[in-house]
């Protein structure tokens, strides 16, 4: 062969080499798993260019930013040219008011995938939670990815999920050729702060009689490390992600050093249903469902491809419990210092319900003035 047939060839196999790494862009890039995928995506070899979207600009210089919001339908041609779209644009944030949380979770989902399938994406991948399947006392231990998902819109968030999981399943009839990929983190842990989280920073851990919770962990890294499978095209479908196995909340009490405090069921779903109906607390009772019964998944769709977690339970529940060091949480609700000190864990708890209680009878002399 000449040595100019030998260039054509070589410029040829560079040619199909790059056509077939993809251009993926990431939403939400700035800040949490976004900015951890954006990093990863922009150092391996398989993908050819990043698009990182954000309302400010993050630290990887190596992607192409864009600055905005991902309800703007200016977002479509700046999805343009890209052949993966990961959407991380979603807030779940305990102090954001519930009704403004949604309306953004929503309609920047609708917008990214309207705005995706006109651009000619043709892949989203959506992140939302295994905590969609619900947690209920009749789950099968792993639950299967295929499992109906039975949560209800009671717990912290889970409606926005269950209407992210809702637009996904619809995204590929409105708009044919377009495939959606829904990755389902378990509790997930590394500079995480939710419901699930702060359970773990009470002073005692409430147990609610009668309750078989199993818990199980996913760090943020093999959340990163599945959504880049998942941008990569390497797996489809809904998948499950987090540690091998679970552990029983015996398993968790020993590991972790601190002792229970059990309560009848009607006892602490009415407390917990009271003090965050008065605003005292910013967990609804629906949160505690998923400190009661098994929601653990399996996994086997990633395990599959091949994709591993590099983490285990009990070593994500260690970094869980260094993270959460130093701070005071009783029902869901944070305490100075001086007052967990003060109260302890069963005085505490007591507290607040006691305000409760005070908090209603202010309102009833009010009302009766």
């Amino acid at each position: 062969m000449s040595s100019p047939d030998r260039e054509v060839r070589a410029a040829r196999n560079d040619t199909a080499g790059t056509a077939r790494r993809p251009v993926v862009a990431v939403t939400g890039a700035a800040s949490g798993p976004g900015a951890l995928l954006t990093q990863r995506l922009a150092e391996s070899e398989e993908v050819k260019q990043v698009l990182a979207i954000d309302e400010r600009r993050g630290e990887v210089t190596e992607a192409q930013w864009h600055v905005l919001d991902v309800r703007d339908p200016a977002i479509a041609e700046k999805l343009r040219g890209a052949d993966v779209v990961v959407h991380l644009a979603v807030d779940l944030d305990l102090g954001t008011d519930a009704a403004a949380r949604t309306a953004y979770n929503v309609r920047g989902t609708q917008t990214v995938l309207t705005a995706a399938a006109a651009a000619g994406v043709r892949r989203v991948v959506l992140c939302t939670s295994a905590m969609v399947y619900g947690a209920l006392p009749d789950n099968a231990v792993p639950l299967a990815e295929d499992a109906e998902l039975r949560a209800t819109a009671e717990a912290t968030g889970v409606g926005d999920l269950l209407e992210i999981e809702r637009l996904g399943e619809r995204a590929p009839r409105a708009h044919p050729g377009l495939n959606v990929t829904v990755v389902r983190p378990a509790l997930l842990v590394g500079g995480t702060d939710t419901a699930l989280t702060r359970y773990f920073e009470s002073p005692r851990l409430l147990v609610v009689a009668g309750s078989r919770p199993t818990w199980q962990f996913c760090h943020m890294e093999d959340l990163v490390g599945a959504l880049e499978y998942a941008a990569l095209e390497k797996v489809e479908g809904e998948l499950a992600v987090g540690c091998e196995g679970w552990l029983e909340q015996e398993e968790v009490e020993e590991l972790s050093g601190i002792r229970r405090m059990e309560l009848p069921s009607a006892v602490a779903l009415g407390a917990a249903s009271r003090l965050h109906r008065l605003g005292l607390t910013p967990s609804p009772a629906g949160d505690l469902a998923y400190t009661m019964h098994p929601w653990a998944v399996s996994g086997s769709r990633l395990h599959a491809a091949g994709w591993r977690p590099r983490w285990t339970n009990e070593e994500v529940l260690a970094e869980l419990l260094e993270e959460v060091a130093g701070r005071h949480t009783v029902a869901g609700r944070r305490l100075g210092r001086k007052d967990a000190t003060t109260l302890g864990a069963a005085g505490a708890t007591v507290a607040l319900v006691g305000t409760a209680a005070i908090v209603r009878r202010a309102r009833k002399a009010r009302r009766r003035a």
